[in-house]
């Protein structure tokens, strides 16, 4: 099915993406820019044109911080099992008023190795054979990447229900 976005929208969404992939606006704005040469397009290639082009984006992204996500990797691999150190609380809700510039605040505070693996898999939908590929990972490490990063961003969205009511 054809997106309904405009060219300028999906060409801000690929960039979106690689910010929050990256963490740096230099890098995504080379890593969008790089994917997307032509202004025009012919409508019948469009669909498909996009999503080669979120699909490049990611290599790209992935490409310009390989070296944070190598560090990153191995912190979460030394790192304990999530949930055991500080527990979520019983109750919480989502913020009052939660918006994109939220999520951004949200999924940008997430250390880059389990970051990644939460957008692929939750976000992009990739699968975690894919994953494993592009991040060079084994499938334990992306399992335990993903719970970390679910954690925080729980965490990070999330306001204890005592707090939110206040």
């Amino acid at each position: 099915m054809p997106s309904l976005a405009t060219p300028d929208q999906q060409a801000a969404n690929l960039y979106w993406l690689a910010f929050l992939l990256t963490g740096n606006r230099q890098a995504s704005i080379q890593a969008a820019e790089e994917t997307i040469e032509s202004p025009e397009t012919n409508s019948f290639f469009l669909g498909w044109m996009m999503a080669w082009a979120r699909k490049v984006v990611i290599s790209k992204a992935l490409g310009a911080i390989r070296q944070e996500l190598a560090a990153s990797a191995a912190r979460i691999a030394l790192a304990r099992t999530p949930g055991f150190a500080q527990p979520l609380p019983r109750k919480y809700a989502l913020a009052p008023g939660c918006n994109k510039v939220e999520l951004e605040r949200a999924l940008l505070a997430i250390d880059a190795f389990p970051r990644c693996v939460l957008l692929l898999l939750l976000f992009e939908g990739l699968s975690v054979d894919d994953a494993m590929q592009l991040l060079g990972a084994d499938r334990d490490l992306i399992r335990k990447a993903q719970a970390f990063a679910l954690q925080e961003l729980t965490r990070n969205l999330a306001v204890t229900a005592e707090a939110a009511n206040a």
